[in-house]
């Protein structure tokens, strides 16, 4: 009677206390960033949709401090209690752990959520964990991505290690034959050097590891070179390979886009942005047809929405490797990668645009794992690193490149402003006719962005009359996550209609913040329609839409063209083409179009002026006439996409 009444007590027990869930994770050992672990499970009593696997890395963290997670339903056999997925991994430097948990219904909880108010999983329930997974060479070299210097002849290249450990740069005209080499400075940032939750939490903060910084000099024009990074000791990457700079071709080609962010083949504490795989693929499409062409990528601030998630920076570099150790990988400065609520620089009427959303980085990561062109700075006052990569301007080919940062101070009178004026000021048409400014909050868009409107009001009224006044022909904004090109503006004003464009008379406005990020603010509502919002286009937005992808621009001596990729098809949606005479002023005031001459006939006006008045004049009128029939300007679309 006593064994049947244990009998029965025994079977009324919850069948998770009589199962054995198990998990495992193989291979024990990946090779590299991206190789896939496939992890299996069975043994799991009454599965549910709630039913979830953690992600750790390093794997004796808490419970409640996973990088990542997915549900158990994802596989096709989870309701047989046992199933498998499989998970490409980045190398974070340490190894990886995958632990199984129960969640129940009456355990969800909305006070405890990510950004988009989804509950994040409870981990009161542990049913199994799987042994460690790591990494043939942890330490190795890891997130190549090149730069341009300040000089021509150089190239730089960035890459992680686990250690620090000396490594090098080698390099060299023939794949078999690296006869240079160069060491590399090294740097790092700790926790303490994070200003706010999540960055300097333990949740949130993950050993950066090394970040190693090496030049490659004396360089030939228009040449491929082949290298690779790393040490004897440590390992070195794969070969790879890029086209140096070439200032003579009269060709500039660049992929430019904003707000890109990451995707992770796993849910985290923020939304990710898987869109932005589409828009590396297609990028790296559109690089491998150059062949043996120089090209460079502009990302013009929100660069990973890490947002105080460190892993987050490590799976960025991991996707953009195959186009950053190509070709050079230019940023400036975004709120994502700055803005914490003791920021230096806050002025009274930013209160509404400048908040947390650096989420406690105050761009230590973003300064120390890019380097680009100049030496911009400003003091954290944490006494965290100086934040870097502000603002700075090159030339590639025929174009003038100037970046700036809208999260910094750039009133008059501040050193950026200062160095905006300069380098407007002292470019040389003649050798570069085109310039494009480029910086992450728009001076013009006609989204809904109500809080930065005083932000814009102090752009229109401290930076565009440096842009007018020194012919800028492009400016190119992030923030807002959508596309939208404007006619050639000045104080919200079209300077020429689409069917009589000139070039120089005014900067044409694009805005390119739908590379990745899917949140996306409304167009402006009609005041007069407050209860049923319609979305007017106003006469100086000539194309709108909230298609993610990038824009292509290929530029010669004679016309510049920026083209709209779309990521769903991978073709043209839209295209401006600007020609490259630009507006100058005599001394009564009077605007006239002056072609951009090359330095051969600049010389041959030494030799021959009588000859040059007569051919400047024929090609004063042919430029005012091709300047009409090079625009080529989409319509304007009255209805939203």
């Amino acid at each position: 009677m006593a064994s049947l009444l244990l009998l029965l007590l025994l079977s009324s027990l919850p069948s998770s206390l009589s199962s054995h869930p198990s998990v495992s994770a193989t291979p024990k050992l990946l090779t590299k960033s991206n190789n896939t672990v496939h992890i299996q499970w069975s043994g799991v009593p009454s599965p549910s949709p709630l039913d979830w696997v953690g992600i750790y890395s390093p794997p004796d963290f808490p419970d409640d401090h996973f990088i990542g997670y997915l549900f158990l339903n994802s596989s096709p056999s989870w309701l047989s209690g046992a199933g498998a997925l499989h998970l490409p991994l980045a190398n974070l430097r340490s190894n990886y752990s995958f632990r199984i948990f129960r969640w129940t219904a009456d355990e969800v909880n909305y006070r405890h959520h990510d950004h988009d108010h989804n509950p994040l999983p409870g981990t009161r329930h542990r049913l199994a964990v799987s042994g460690e997974v790591g990494f043939e060479r942890a330490a190795g070299p890891d997130q190549i991505h090149l730069s341009f210097t300040d000089a021509e002849d150089e190239m730089r290249v960035m890459f992680v290690t686990g250690d620090g450990a000396e490594s090098f740069v080698t390099y060299g005209l023939e794949e078999g034959r690296l006869d240079w080499l160069v060491g590399t400075e090294v740097k790092r940032y700790e926790r303490k050097d994070m200003c706010d939750s999540p960055a300097n939490s333990s949740l949130g903060w993950r050993d950066p590891g090394f970040i190693h910084d090496g030049v490659m000099k004396n360089l030939k024009k228009g040449r491929k070179y082949y290298y690779k990074v790393g040490s004897d000791a440590g390992g070195w990457s794969d070969i790879r390979s890029f086209i140096s700079r070439d200032s003579g071709s009269n060709e500039t080609i660049a992929f430019l886009f904003g707000d890109m962010g990451t995707y992770t083949p796993y849910a985290t504490f923020y939304r990710v942005q898987e869109e932005s795989k589409s828009t590396v693929k297609w990028i790296l499409r559109d690089i491998e047809a150059l062949g043996d062409k120089p090209a460079f990528v502009s990302h013009i601030g929100d660069i990973s929405y890490a947002r105080g998630f460190s892993w987050i920076w490590d799976e960025f570099f991991n996707q953009i490797e195959p186009i950053a150790s190509r070709v050079p990988y230019h940023v400036c400065i975004g709120n994502h990668e700055y803005d914490w609520p003791l920021q230096p620089w806050k002025p009274g009427w930013s209160y509404g645009a400048y908040g947390t959303d650096g989420g406690g980085e105050c761009g230590v990561p973003y300064s120390l794992r890019f380097k680009m062109p100049g030496n911009s700075s400003l003091p954290t006052g944490t006494g965290a690193p100086h934040t870097q990569n502000l603002y700075y301007s090159f030339d590639a080919s025929v174009v003038h490149f100037l970046y700036i940062s809208t999260e910094t101070n750039f009133l008059k009178g501040s050193d950026q402003y200062n160095f905006i004026k300069a380098d407007l000021e002292s470019v040389d048409r003649n050798k570069t006719p085109f310039i494009v400014v480029q910086g992450h909050r728009p001076m013009y868009t006609t989204s809904n962005e109500v809080r930065d409107a005083p932000m814009r009001e102090r752009m229109l009224e401290h930076l565009e009359p440096l842009l007018v006044q020194n012919n800028v022909n492009l400016a190119l904004w992030g923030h807002v996550h959508r596309y939208e090109r404007f006619c050639p503006v000045k104080n919200f004003s079209c300077v020429d209609t689409a069917s009589e464009f000139k070039a120089g008379v005014a900067p044409v406005h694009v805005v390119i913040g739908m590379a990745g990020q899917d949140w996306q603010s409304i167009w402006e509502p009609r005041p007069t329609h407050p209860d049923v919002p319609i979305f007017p286009q106003p006469e100086r937005s000539m194309y709108r839409g909230g298609e993610f992808g990038y824009t292509r621009l290929v530029a010669t001596r004679e016309k510049l063209i920026l083209t709209y990729i779309g990521n769903h098809d991978g073709q043209m949606h839209d295209m401006v083409e600007i020609p490259s005479c630009h507006t100058l002023q005599d001394d009564g005031g009077k605007v006239f179009v002056e072609p951009a001459l090359s330095w051969y006939v600049k010389g041959a006006v030494v030799l021959m002026l009588g000859v040059f008045v007569g051919y400047a004049l024929g090609y004063l009128t042919r430029c005012r006439r091709d300047a009409v029939q090079r625009a080529t300007w989409t319509p304007v679309k009255s209805e939203e996409t």
